[in-house]
């Protein structure tokens, strides 16, 4: 009884910490659906665009991103995943699957994450792919996403195949590079599972405002 009490506070936590918005709150596990599909986002490269709207044939990846994360801008010690996008963008529309970045920074709106300075950092590093505005932190809320970046990638009927890191490279400890990210598309293309289909999320923490 007590292991069952606990189990639905447990749920019951989980979902309420993840339930802000206006939308039901999903908790996307592998073979899951995405959320909020048909919702438009502002773009940096013009107007508003969608999740369907930005899938391409066979899926989508949305990276959720920002401009103000060392995880994702880099540092002197570290390279920073941002340096990856563009060449992510092309290998995925080798694979006629589209790729968006969601900056859902809410926290930082007023600052390095605001709107202005996204169309700007979008320019600086020549972005390929649109780059969204995810107001309130709504869509991160629904996906669960915790970090920047975040990758979730999407089938040809946006059920999720892949979750987590795009590759290895902030594990000081690793014996080799592995792009998970690169290893999905690639195995998608072929048919495959990917392998693994999880990993864990590295990067800064989502800058959410807590709502009453």
């Amino acid at each position: 009884m007590t292991k069952h009490i606990l189990l639905i506070a447990l749920v019951f936590t989980i979902t309420v910490s993840i339930g802000q918005g206006n939308t039901k709150p999903v908790l996307l596990a592998i073979g899951g659906s995405a959320p909020m599909v048909d919702d438009e986002l502002e773009n940096t490269q013009g107007g508003s665009l969608s999740l369907n709207q930005a899938k391409k044939e066979n899926g989508l990846i949305v990276v959720f991103s920002c401009n103000s994360c060392p995880f994702v801008i880099g540092t002197p010690d570290f390279p920073g995943w941002e340096k990856q996008y563009n060449a992510l963008y092309s290998q995925a529309l080798k694979f006629n699957v589209g790729l968006v970045l969601v900056n859902s920074n809410e926290g930082k709106r007023l600052g390095a994450d605001s709107f202005d300075e996204m169309k700007k950092r979008a320019e600086a590093q020549q972005y390929m792919m649109p780059y969204l505005l995810d107001k309130n932190s709504k869509m991160a809320d629904l996906f669960s996403a915790k970090t920047t970046p975040h990758v979730y990638y999407f089938n040809k009927d946006m059920q999720l195949v892949y979750v987590g890191s795009i590759d290895n490279i902030a594990n000081n400890k690793r014996k080799k590079d592995i792009p998970y990210l690169s290893m999905a598309m690639q195995a998608q293309a072929n048919g495959k599972k990917c392998k693994p289909n999880s990993t864990d999320p590295v990067g800064c923490s989502i800058k959410r405002v807590k709502k009453n």
